[in-house]
Order: structure tokens, then C-alpha cells, then sequence
């Protein structure tokens, strides 16, 4: 998060890379650090990789996926998303719901 924070997108990825274990809040953060930064192809890259390794994404997974499509190119991108929030029946909470909005 640290180096996140600062705008070092490579050593957070480093640092995350270098992780002996991960769960939903070490992905989650590597993820809000690329959509912070507008890193939408590989914010999205973690997201498929995060559940290929089997970790469930959240709410704040969600919300953080979701803001890195804040631009008219992402809309297909949010709108997948959208609809893997609707399939794996989660409850999209207010902070859900707005980041959809």
C-alpha cells in the first residue's frame, strides 16, 4: 500500500509478486494501486488472475475494479464486471451501487 500511495506502481508490484501468501486484501490492494493510476488492462489481468488462483473477490475488490473504469473505453470492461457481481449473486451494497453509478 505504501508504495502504492506513493505512485511506485512497479515496486508494489514487486512487493506483491514477491509474497510468499495472499489473500483478498493483498489482491485488493494491488488492485486499487492499478486502478488509482488508471492501469486498467492490468488491474483487470489481476482480477482474472486473483480468481484463477482461487481467491473470491469482495465487495472492495469490486468497487476497486470498478473505478478503474472511469473512462468511456472501459464501459464494455464495467459492464462485465457488472454482470459477474449479478452471476455470483452478490448483494451489491450501497458501495457497490455507487460505484456502479
Amino acid at each position: 500500500n505504501m508504495y502504492g500511495k506513493c505512485g511506485r506502481i512497479d515496486d508494489a508490484r514487486r512487493a506483491f509478486d514477491r509474497m510468499l501468501e495472499r489473500d483478498v486484501v493483498s489482491w485488493n490492494t494491488m488492485i486499487a494501486v492499478y486502478s488509482r493510476y488508471k492501469h486498467v488492462e492490468e488491474a483487470f489481468d489481476l482480477f482474472e488472475l486473483m480468481q484463477r488462483k482461487g481467491v473470491k473477490p469482495d465487495k472492495i475488490t469490486f468497487v476497486s475494479i470498478l473505478n478503474a473504469c472511469v473512462s468511456s473505453e472501459a464501459l464494455t470492461l464495467a459492464k462485465m464486471v457488472h454482470a459477474h457481481v449479478v452471476h455470483r449473486q452478490i448483494q451489491p451494497e450501497v458501495v457497490v451501487g455507487n460505484a456502479l453509478v
